[in-house]
C-alpha cells in the first residue's frame, strides 16, 4: 500500500504553486482557449462530460464498493504509465485546501499538464488558500495527478480515472474536462469524512434570516435538478455558504469544502439568476464550453456544443456570501428531484422517509453526466455519483445523524407535474414557485396534509403560489381534474414497486429505511 511520502511526482520542469496572474497568463497560451467580452477566458474541451464509465476504485476486495473496481496490480500500472510520461513533461502543481475551517480542512495538491493549465487555474479558484503558516513538511493529505495526453488503451474511450482511497491519491488519465479535477478531491475527500463518522452531502448550502433568527438549509441534489440555482436565489435577503460539497459533522456542524463553485451557464439568465450572472461575468471567473462567437460574445442560451456549459466562480465574487464557519447547525434539508409525473413540487418527510428518498435520488440525467445519463430518468443513492464506498453506508449515515442531530427534511420536484414539456396538460415547476416554497419552509408558513398514496405530507397552501397552481402542489389533484384518476392510479403501483425492488439491491441497508416506503 502506498502511503502519502511515498506520492512522488517528477516533472522534467515544475511550475510550483504559481500566482493567479501566471496562471492566466499560461492559460492565454492555449489555442483552444479564447478571450471573451468578459475579459476571463473560455475553453472549449474535447470531452465535456464526466466519465463515469471510466472511473475506477482501486481496490482487490470489489464487495467493498459500490462502484467498479481495478485490482492493486493494475493500478501500480497505469501508475508507471502515466509517471514515465510526467519525467518528460512539464508540470504545474497547485495546492490548497478543501474546506476552510483550521481544525478539519483537508490539505489538497493538483498536478497538472502546463498544456491545460486552465484546470490548474479553476482547481486554485476553488481550493481554499495555503495561509502562510505552511512549512516545508506540509503534505497534502489529497492528491490528484491529471495527464490528459496519456491514452489509457483498453479503458472506455481510451480514457482511465483511478482512485486510490488509501494512499489518497487519483490519477486521471486521457480527459480535458475540469469536473475530473474538481470530483477528484471531493470523492477521496468523501471517504476521509465517513471515517471520522461524518457524511459528505453532494449539496449546497444557505442562511435565509427570518425575523430576528436564522434558518440554515441544506440542498441536496445531482447536477441539473436545481442545486445551484436553489442555493443562489434570495429568500429574506439569503446569502449562499456553499455550492457543490458539504459535510455533515457527528456533532451537527457543517463543514465548507470549495473557495468558489463550478456552476452550469447554459440558460443562465440575468433575470432568474443574478447572482450567479454576476459572477460569471467576471474577468477573474474561467467559462468551459460555453458557445462564444467570433468577436468575443458569450451565449448561454446556445447549445450547438453543449449544453454542459460551466464557469468556475469565486465566492468573494459571490453577492452576500457567508462563511461556513460562522453558521450554526442545519435546521432544514431539501432533497431535489426534476421529476415530470405525480411527485408534487414540495412534501414534507419524517426521518425514516428522509433517509428511503435520500437513498432514492431520483431525478432525470443532464449533459452534466454525458450521453449515457442526459434526459434519462436516474436514481443516485444520496444524489452522489461520488460517494466511493457502499451506497447502503450513505443511507445508514444519514438516518444515524438525523436521529442524533434532527432536522426537518423536504423533498422538492424541480421538474413538472402531470407530464413532460410536450404534454400541453402538465404544469411546470418554476424558480419563483420553488422559490416560495423555500421562503414557506424557512417561516414555517405552509400547511400540510397527510398524502393517502406515500404517506408523506403535501402542502395545501403555501404562501407565493396561487391556487391555480395548486396541481404542483397535489399531483392527485391535478390528475382527478383532467380525468386522469386511472393514469395517476398506475403511476402510483409501478412507482411504489420499483423503488421498493430498488432499495432492497442494497446489501447492508437498514430495513426500517426500506420499510419507510411501503
Amino acid at each position: 500500500m502506498a502511503t502519502l511520502n511515498q506520492i512522488k511526482i517528477e516533472p522534467r520542469a515544475m511550475i510550483f504553486r504559481p500566482s493567479v496572474e501566471l496562471l492566466r497568463e499560461l492559460t492565454a497560451t492555449m489555442p483552444n482557449a479564447r478571450l471573451t467580452g468578459f475579459d476571463n477566458y473560455n475553453v472549449h474541451t474535447e470531452v465535456i462530460s464526466r466519465s463515469k464509465r471510466s472511473t475506477y476504485i482501486i481496490d482487490d476486495d470489489q464487495s467493498r464498493h459500490s462502484d467498479q473496481c481495478i485490482s492493486r496490480k493494475e493500478g501500480e500500472r497505469l501508475a508507471i504509465l502515466q509517471d514515465d510520461y510526467i519525467k518528460d513533461a512539464e508540470m504545474i502543481c497547485v495546492d490548497g485546501y478543501i474546506g476552510n475551517h483550521p481544525k478539519f480542512r483537508t490539505s489538497a495538491r493538483l498536478w497538472m499538464e502546463r498544456a491545460y493549465a486552465n484546470i490548474a487555474a479553476m482547481q486554485n479558484l476553488l481550493y481554499y488558500p495555503l495561509d502562510g503558516t505552511e512549512n516545508d513538511q506540509w503534505e497534502p493529505e489529497l492528491t490528484v495527478v491529471y495527464t490528459p495526453s496519456v491514452v489509457a488503451e483498453g479503458y472506455p474511450d481510451g480514457r482511465c480515472i483511478s482512485v486510490d482511497l488509501e494512499a489518497g491519491l487519483t490519477r486521471v488519465l486521457n480527459s480535458d474536462y475540469f469536473g475530473e479535477s474538481k470530483k477528484g478531491g471531493l470523492r477521496m475527500w468523501n471517504s476521509r469524512i465517513y471515517d471520522q463518522g461524518g457524511l459528505a452531502l453532494h449539496a449546497g448550502c444557505k442562511v435565509i434570516p427570518v425575523g430576528s433568527d436564522q434558518k440554515v438549509a441544506l440542498i441536496v441534489g445531482l447536477s441539473g435538478t436545481g442545486k445551484t440555482t436553489t442555493t443562489f436565489t434570495r429568500q429574506n435577503g439569503s446569502g449562499p455558504v456553499q455550492d457543490d460539497f458539504v459535510a455533515l459533522m457527528p456533532d451537527g456542524t457543517i463543514q465548507a469544502t470549495e473557495n468558489g463553485c463550478f456552476a452550469k451557464t447554459f440558460a443562465l439568465s440575468v433575470d432568474d439568476e443574478p447572482t450567479i450572472h454576476a459572477a460569471v461575468c467576471r474577468g477573474e471567473s474561467y467559462l468551459e464550453n460555453v458557445a462564444q462567437d467570433e468577436s468575443g460574445a458569450i451565449d448561454f442560451f446556445d447549445e450547438s456544443y453543449t449544453q454542459n456549459g460551466r464557469a468556475v466562480i469565486r465566492m468573494e465574487d459571490i453577492d452576500g456570501a457567508i462563511d461556513a464557519r460562522e453558521i450554526p447547525k442545519a435546521d432544514f434539508l431539501l432533497i431535489l428531484n426534476r421529476n415530470e409525473n405525480i411527485i408534487p413540487a414540495v412534501c414534507k418527510l419524517d426521518a425514516k422517509q428522509a433517509a428511503a428518498y435520500f437513498m432514492l435520488g431520483e431525478t432525470r440525467g443532464t449533459s452534466a453526466g454525458g450521453k449515457d445519463e442526459e434526459g434519462k430518468f436516474l436514481r443516485v443513492p444520496g444524489t452522489n455519483p461520488f460517494f466511493p464506498l457502499l451506497h447502503s453506508q450513505q443511507g445508514n449515515r444519514f438516518l444515524e445523524l438525523l436521529r442524533s442531530h434532527p432536522m426537518e427534511v423536504f423533498l422538492m420536484n424541480t421538474g413538472r407535474v402531470g407530464g413532460s414539456y410536450a404534454d400541453d396538460r402538465s404544469q411546470k415547476v418554476r424558480i419563483p414557485h420553488s422559490s416560495a416554497i423555500v421562503k414557506g419552509i424557512a417561516e414555517g408558513a405552509i400547511t400540510w396534509e397527510r398524502d393517502p398514496d406515500f404517506g408523506y405530507q403535501v402542502a395545501t397552501e403555501v404562501p407565493g403560489i396561487k391556487a391555480e397552481d395548486r396541481g404542483i402542489l397535489q399531483p392527485r389533484f391535478l390528475y382527478h381534474e383532467q380525468g386522469r384518476g386511472d393514469e395517476y392510479t398506475a403511476h402510483v403501483e409501478r412507482i411504489r414497486k420499483e423503488r421498493l425492488d430498488y432499495m432492497q439491491s442494497f446489501p447492508g441497508l437498514e430495513n426500517e429505511i426500506i420499510a419507510a416506503l411501503d
